[in-house]
């Protein structure tokens, strides 16, 4: 490991992927940090020589979740870097044990745990009442075209029955709906701690309207929806996604759609962010697409700059926090 290199003068800092341009106002980065000279970057770098080219002069870098990958090539390119703060308590895209050799240090922030569930369900109505091609049909002069569906007596899957999936499953019996739940280590006592319905894999793809997923993406986790599980949906059931691509064998998916064996899906993540111009899904039918916006909003957003901002300070003082 190299020994860790003190700070001193002007402390420079750049927080990546401030993609709305609104970091700079959601956090007292001057009043907090007056010896260090903040950048913002709204254009996202995923060549990883332009990434190294730019940051190279930070002794401190800001990711916002996972949206910049720092896998050990980069970091070891960083001779400048000192501390790393990530967005969030968890990012895969950050290689902590190469951190830890370069002498960087790794900290987090506090987060929502209200933002991505709600986006979940801003899909599903988006979807089960075909929101987006009926404004669009508006916008052209058109009108009614198309009949939606009732979420009342309607089961709904909860993949994952956790901090986003639970209270996803409490909205889901607020409409009335029939919620069901599996995930690999899911009881019985869990589930009817929600008020929900335990259920196998095979039964919960098999019988559910609409499949919502909210698992973390492992290596256990990956994949783990995939030709079985799909073929299993009803035609006319619909699935959404807003924790990780990777939870669904994207190949799979684009059958799926194309091929019609399930209604359509609501995506929030990709398997390739911002998503490729060519990205198959840009085309695909049945599908209702949001830009990976399940932890996007102001005041979640004020959690994240708030607390990288006490996570630089601590860092100068000399007393890092939430260390990862």
């Amino acid at each position: 490991m190299d020994e860790e290199k003190p700070l001193s003068g002007d402390v420079r800092v750049v927080v990546l992927d401030d993609y709305q341009g609104v970091a700079a106002e959601l956090a007292d980065w001057k009043g907090r940090l007056p010896a260090a000279d903040v950048r913002f970057f709204r254009d996202h770098m995923a060549d990883a020589d332009a990434l190294v080219a730019a940051l190279e002069p930070y002794e401190v870098i800001v990711a916002m979740r996972e949206r910049t990958a720092f896998p050990r090539e980069v970091l070891e390119r960083l001779p400048r870097l000192r501390l790393l703060v990530t967005t969030g308590m968890r990012n895969a895209a950050i290689d902590i044990d190469a951190a830890r050799d370069q002498g960087v240090v790794v900290s987090g922030t506090r987060g929502s745990s209200s933002n991505t569930a709600e986006l979940t369900w801003a899909l599903i109505l988006g979807l089960v009442r075909d929101v987006a091609a009926d404004d669009a049909r508006i916008r052209a002069g058109g009108w009614q075209e198309t009949v939606g569906r009732d979420l009342h007596g309607r089961t709904l899957g909860v993949v994952g029955l956790g901090r986003q999936g639970a209270p996803v499953a409490r909205v889901g019996q607020a409409f009335g709906m029939n919620v069901i739940a599996w995930s690999p280590h899911l009881t019985e006592e869990r589930a009817a701690e929600h008020g929900v319905t335990h259920s196998s894999k095979a039964e919960l793809f098999g019988s559910a309207d609409i499949v919502t997923l909210h698992l973390v993406l492992s290596e256990r986790s990956r994949g783990i929806v995939g030709e079985t599980e799909l073929r299993a949906m009803k035609p006319s059931a619909l699935l959404v996604n807003s924790s990780r691509a990777g939870l669904v064998d994207q190949d799979v998916l684009a059958r799926a759609l194309q091929e019609g064996w399930i209604a359509g899906a609501g995506l929030d993540v990709f398997d390739v962010e911002p998503l490729p111009h060519d990205h198959w899904l840009r085309s695909s039918p049945r599908t209702l697409l949001s830009p990976h916006m399940g932890y996007v909003s102001e005041e979640g957003y004020r959690v994240f700059y708030g607390d990288a901002v006490e996570d630089i300070a601590a860092f100068l003082t000399g007393s890092p926090v939430r260390t990862l």
